[in-house]
């Protein structure tokens, strides 16, 4: 799994192979920060002892049966307004991937990813580093569940499981990457449209009445999201309320 990507341009050209760490996206960063890696840096594990998920949840991850990675990137070509356009062509990336394995995936606002019928299959957390010119970095921590078949949560999945028989986990990392460069190339060469319109094709329970929790239940339905990446209800009542992370949640 520390062999350097062949199919890629930039991304994966140096990986940072460990067998333990406490967060592959706190040691991207500090790397970055020495200067002992630049744009394109993969660091991997296979086990993650501190890894972070959105809400500041916990990401549990069985040793060796998943991918648990950050992705050094320096999206300087988007400006600090733009940060959701990041979130939007690696979650495409991600999405395209999976969806290459296995049908009915969707990508879960504001980035998880999710099987229609049996829930969590994975996630990301991207941390920014800003200034007055726009992103300097992006640490894109990702995790997928690959062949790890027992959960101690509900609503959540696997490959191996929606596929049936185990995963070759580097054929699939090779994959993924090169999905995720293809659609950060795509949005350095400015084609923000296409980046919106396909992540919103592909939003999970998007234009469907569903249930949510903004601290009381509701019946809603996603109608979009807005450029800051707040996703975009519609109540029963007719009012459209724009909701930041953490605002809402999805009732399964």
């Amino acid at each position: 799994m520390h062999k350097i990507l062949a199919n890629t341009v930039f991304l994966g050209k140096d990986i940072r192979f460990l067998t333990e760490c406490h967060s592959t996206s706190d040691l991207a960063a500090q790397y970055f920060k020495e200067g002992n890696a630049k744009e394109g840096t993969i660091v991997i594990t296979d086990k993650q002892t501190r890894g972070r998920g959105q809400r500041g949840n916990q990401w549990y991850s069985e040793p060796s049966k998943n991918l648990t990675f950050s992705l050094v990137l320096t999206p300087t070509f988007l400006d600090a307004t733009e940060q959701f356009y990041l979130s939007m062509a690696v979650s495409l990336g991600v999405h395209d991937a999976l969806s290459a394995y296995i049908g009915e995936i969707y990508i879960k606002w504001p980035n998880d990813f999710v099987h229609q019928k049996s829930g969590k299959i994975g996630g990301m957390l991207i941390e920014n580093q800003l200034s007055t010119k726009g992103i300097d970095l992006s640490i894109v921590g990702i995790g997928i569940n690959v062949n790890q078949t027992s959960f101690p949560f509900p609503n959540v999945t696997s490959l191996a499981l929606l596929a049936g028989s185990p995963i070759a986990k580097e054929e699939f990392f090779k994959f993924l990457v090169k999905a995720i460069e293809d659609h950060y190339l795509l949005l350095s060469r400015g084609r923000r449209r296409h980046i919106r319109n396909s992540y919103l094709e592909r939003l999970f329970r998007a234009n469907e009445w569903a249930l949510f929790d903004d601290g009381e239940l509701f019946e809603g339905k996603i109608l979009g999201i807005t450029d800051e990446g707040k996703l975009r209800i519609e109540k029963q009542d007719g009012r459209l309320i724009s909701y930041a992370f953490k605002e809402v949640s999805f009732i399964w």
